[in-house]
């Protein structure tokens, strides 16, 4: 891989904030973590945030948090709505008479009210979005995106902490690993 991205970059230089890097590369890795994290998660639209929001309240009150990790884990981690997608939801809920939220001990607690509890029944034999978001992605690994990124991070603590023989260890495993990524798709 000479004279690409990953090339002799990784050749033990000292010095610096980017110790064992060479210049830009720490620009690099972020831009290469930028990109995994905008393909890591679905966006999902309004609409199934409020699908979701509705279809765990039917099963148990709940507070935000609670109905960010539900999503997340019944989704196998494909989609963690953002706290500023799910609170403002949960918000025009209450203000559409669907929820009620009950304060206690500084936390809101969000359950169905009798018109709420209508419209989630009314959406029970639709599948629930993080189903649908599965159905959608049949054949896409959702755990693809982190696990690049965790090996990008990994590379860099090799980059910041080994000897010069770990860096050349890491160098050779990071090339069998892309060519071994490259052989999947060439199995079609």
């Amino acid at each position: 891989m000479s004279g690409s991205f990953m090339g002799d970059g990784f050749r033990a230089r000292r010095g610096g904030a980017g110790e064992g890097w060479p210049s830009g590369m720490w620009d690099a890795m972020e831009q290469l973590r930028g990109q995994f994290d905008r393909k890591a998660g679905p966006r999902m639209a309004r609409g199934n945030v409020r699908a979701a929001v509705l279809a765990l309240l039917a099963e148990k009150p709940m507070h935000g948090y609670q109905i960010i990790h539900e999503i997340e884990e019944r989704s196998n981690g494909a989609w963690k709505p953002s706290p500023g997608s799910v609170y403002p939801t949960l918000q025009l809920l209450a203000d559409e008479g669907l929820i009620n939220a009950e304060e206690s001990n500084g936390r809101k607690t969000y359950s169905l009210t009798d018109e709420g509890r209508g419209v989630a029944d009314a959406m029970a034999d639709q599948p629930a979005p993080w189903e649908a978001q599965s159905a959608r992605d049949t054949g896409r690994a959702a755990a693809l995106p982190k696990a690049g990124i965790d090996l990008a991070q990994a590379a860099a603590q090799v980059a910041r902490s080994g000897n010069p023989e770990q860096v050349k260890q890491a160098v050779a495993i990071l090339d069998e690993a892309r060519r071994k990524l490259y052989a999947i798709l060439a199995q079609d």
